[in-house]
C-alpha cells in the first residue's frame, strides 16, 4: 500500500528546479544517504527536464510504501527516452506505462516521514530567482565533491594498508618457502638415508640367508656321519655288544645329533623360504589320501603318550590346487607341535570348505598359549617362556611363510590351559579373471598361453611387443598382464615401470632371473602349465583389491 506525501506540477524550467529541490528534501526526510538523495533529485530533474523540453507538462506524486520512496510522473505526452535512460541508472526501479513513469528508491526501514517538514519544503520549493536555485545546485555539487574527496582519502588509506599487508604476505611467503625448501631437503635426505639403510638391510638379509644355507650344508655331512656311526655302535654285531651304560651314552649322542640335524634342516628351510629359492610346484592334490598319509606319518610321535590323533575329512573337497610338499610340511609341523604340547587328550585335523577357501585346522587339548604370546610364536627362534618341549622355534615361522607362498594365511587362537587351534586357509574353487594381456614376441607361445586361459579369462588380448601391451592397457580395463622380459622395445622391465601400479604383472620368461619388485609373480616358460597359471591367477585376484 502506497502513502501519498506531496504533489507538484511542472510546466517550465522553474518547475524542474522545484521538483529537484522537493525530491531531495523528501529523500532527506526519509533518512536516505546523501548520495541517494542526489540520485533521487537528479533522476526526477532528468525526467522533468526531458518533458519540458518536449513541450509537455508533468505532474509528480511523491509516496512511500513499506520498502521504497516512490515517484510517479504523469506526462501529457509520450515520455522522452533520454530521461528514462538516465533515471534507470540512478533509481532502483523504473517502470513506464503509457505516459506514466514510476520510479522507486529503497529507503531505510522504520523511518516515518515528517508531514510538517514536507509541507514547509513544498511551500518553499519555488525559488525567488534562478540564481537561488543555481546557488543550491552549487552547494549540492560542493557537497558531492567533498564526499568524493573523503572517499578518495579512504581509498588511498585502504591502498596503503593493502600494500603493507601485501608486503607482510610476501615476507611470510618467502619465509614459508625457505622453510619448505629446507623441509624438502630434509625429506630428500631422509629418503636417501632410508634407501641406503634398506639396501644395507637387504644385503644383510641376503648375507644371513647365504650364511645359514652354507652353514647348514656344511653341518649336515658331519652330523649324518655321527648319527650313522652311533647307529652302528648301538646295533649288536655278533658277540660284540656294548655295556648298558655305554649303550645309553651312545643313544644320547645319537639323539643329540638327530636334534641338531633337525635344527639344521629347519634353518635350511627358513633360509630357502626367505631368499625366494623355495620353488612352489602347484598341482591338483587328492586331499583325503594326503590327510591319511599325514596321520600315519605322525602317529609314532604319539605312541608313547596319552594323546590320540583324529582326522575329520567328511567336509573335505576331493582336490585342492596347491603344492603338495609345502602343504605336507605345514600340516606335519602343526601336528607335531600339537602332539608335543599336549600331555593328554586329542589332536584333531579337520578340513572344510568355506566359500572360496578351504580351511584346514589342527586343534589340540594341550597347555595353550597366553594372549600376549600368541603372535610372538611366529617369530623366528621364539619359544614360550617356561615351556621346554624341545624344538628350534622355527617351525611356525616357516609354516606361515609356506602358507603365504601358497596364497593362503595361517592364524592361531589359544586359551592357556585349554589348548590351541591353528587354521590354514587356502584359496579354493575355479579361478576367474576378466581381461588378460599376453605380451610376447613369440606368436606360438602366445597361442599356447591363450589355450591355457580357456575357461579362466573372459577376454585375451595378444601383444607382440611392449608398445602394443601399453596401448591395450590404456584402451580399457586390464586385469592381468603376462609379459616376457625379452621382446621388442619396450621389453618387460620398462613395461613394468610404465604400466599403472594397479595392473598386476606376471613375468613369463625363459631366463633364470630374480623376479622384479614390481612383478606379482614369475614363472619360467618351460615350467608353465595350466595348473600353475591358474594358481598364479588365483593369487593375483586375491591380492588385487
Amino acid at each position: 500500500m502506497t502513502t501519498d506525501l506531496a504533489r507538484i506540477e511542472i510546466a517550465d524550467p522553474a518547475g524542474v528546479f522545484a521538483a529537484r529541490q522537493l525530491g531531495r528534501g523528501i529523500a532527506s526526510t526519509l533518512a536516505l544517504e546523501r548520495q541517494d538523495q542526489l540520485r533521487v533529485a537528479t533522476a526526477l530533474s532528468e525526467v522533468s527536464r526531458s518533458a519540458v523540453m518536449a513541450g509537455q507538462r508533468a505532474a509528480v506524486a511523491f509516496g512511500i510504501d513499506d520498502l521504497d520512496l516512490i515517484l510517479t510522473v504523469t506526462l501529457t505526452g509520450a515520455p522522452a527516452p533520454d530521461g528514462i535512460t538516465s533515471a534507470g541508472r540512478l533509481m532502483d526501479r523504473v517502470e513506464v506505462s503509457g505516459s506514466q513513469i514510476v520510479m522507486a528508491k529503497h529507503r531505510p526501514a522504520g523511518v516515518r516521514p515528517d508531514a510538517d517538514a514536507i509541507s514547509e519544503q513544498l511551500a518553499a520549493v519555488f525559488p525567488a530567482s534562478a540564481m537561488d536555485e543555481l546557488r543550491r545546485q552549487n552547494e549540492d555539487l560542493i557537497a558531492a565533491l567533498d564526499d568524493l574527496r573523503q572517499q578518495k582519502e579512504q581509498l588511498q588509506l585502504l591502498n596503503a594498508e593493502l600494500e603493507e599487508t601485501n608486503a607482510g604476505v610476501m615476507a611470510l611467503y618467502a619465509e614459508l618457502s625457505q622453510e619448505l625448501e629446507q623441509t624438502n631437503r630434509g625429506v630428500v635426505a631422509l629418503y636417501a638415508e632410508l634407501d641406503e639403510k634398506s639396501e644395507r638391510l637387504r644385503l644383510a638379509s641376503e648375507s644371513k640367508d647365504r650364511f645359514w644355507a652354507n652353514v647348514s650344508h656344511e653341518l649336515r655331512t658331519p652330523l649324518n656321519s655321527i648319527i650313522g656311526l652311533t647307529r652302528l655302535l648301538a646295533e649288536p654285531d655278533g658277540d660284540s655288544q656294548l655295556e648298558p651304560e655305554r649303550l645309553y651314552q651312545v643313544q644320547l649322542i645319537r639323539n643329540s645329533g638327530s636334534t641338531l640335524l633337525a635344527l639344521v634342516d629347519d634353518l635350511l628351510d627358513v633360509a630357502k623360504a626367505e631368499s625366494g629359492r623355495l620353488r612352489i610346484d602347484p598341482a591338483y592334490v587328492q586331499l583325503p589320501p594326503l590327510l591319511g598319509r599325514l596321520r600315519a606319518l605322525v602317529r609314532p610321535m604319539a605312541d608313547n603318550s596319552k594323546v590320540s590323533i583324529a582326522v575329520d575329512d567328511q567336509d573335505a573337497p576331493e582336490t585342492v590346487l596347491t603344492d603338495e610338499l609345502a602343504l605336507t610340511g605345514i600340516l606335519r609341523n602343526l601336528l607335531s607341535n600339537g602332539i608335543k604340547y599336549t600331555n593328554t587328550g586329542e589332536v584333531r585335523l579337520a578340513v572344510r570348505t568355506a566359500g572360496a577357501s578351504v580351511e584346514i585346522s589342527v586343534a589340540d587339548t594341550g597347555i595353550g598359549i597366553k594372549p600376549d604370546q600368541q603372535e610372538r610364536v611366529f617369530e623366528e627362534f621364539y619359544q614360550v617362556p617356561g615351556v621346554r618341549r624341545g624344538g628350534t622355534g622355527l617351525g611356525l615361522p616357516y609354516a606361515r611363510r609356506l602358507a603365504e607362498l601358497l596364497g593362503g594365511e595361517l592364524t592361531l587362537t589359544s586359551r592357556a590351559g585349554h589348548g590351541t587351534t591353528v587354521v590354514l586357509r587356502l584359496p579354493h574353487g575355479p579361478a576367474r579373471i576378466g581381461t588378460v594381456v599376453i605380451a610376447d614376441d613369440d606368436a606360438r607361445f602366445r597361442q599356447v598361453v591363450r589355450s591355457m586361459l580357456t575357461g579362466i579369462a573372459d577376454r585375451v588380448i595378444e601383444a607382440a611387443d611392449g608398445s602394443e601391451a601399453l596401448a591395450a592397457a590404456e584402451a580399457g580395463q586390464v586385469d592381468l598382464v603376462l609379459a616376457d622380459l625379452t621382446m621388442p622395445a619396450p621389453d618387460g622391465s620398462p613395461l613394468l615401470e610404465r604400466l599403472h601400479p594397479s595392473v598386476p604383472v606376471v613375468i613369463v620368461t625363459g631366463m633364470e632371473v630374480e623376479p622384479p619388485r614390481r612383478a606379482a609373480g614369475l614363472v619360467r616358460k618351460d615350467e608353465l602349465t595350466r595348473d600353475r597359471l591358474e594358481f598364479l591367477i588365483r593369487r593375483v585376484t586375491l591380492d588385487t583389491p
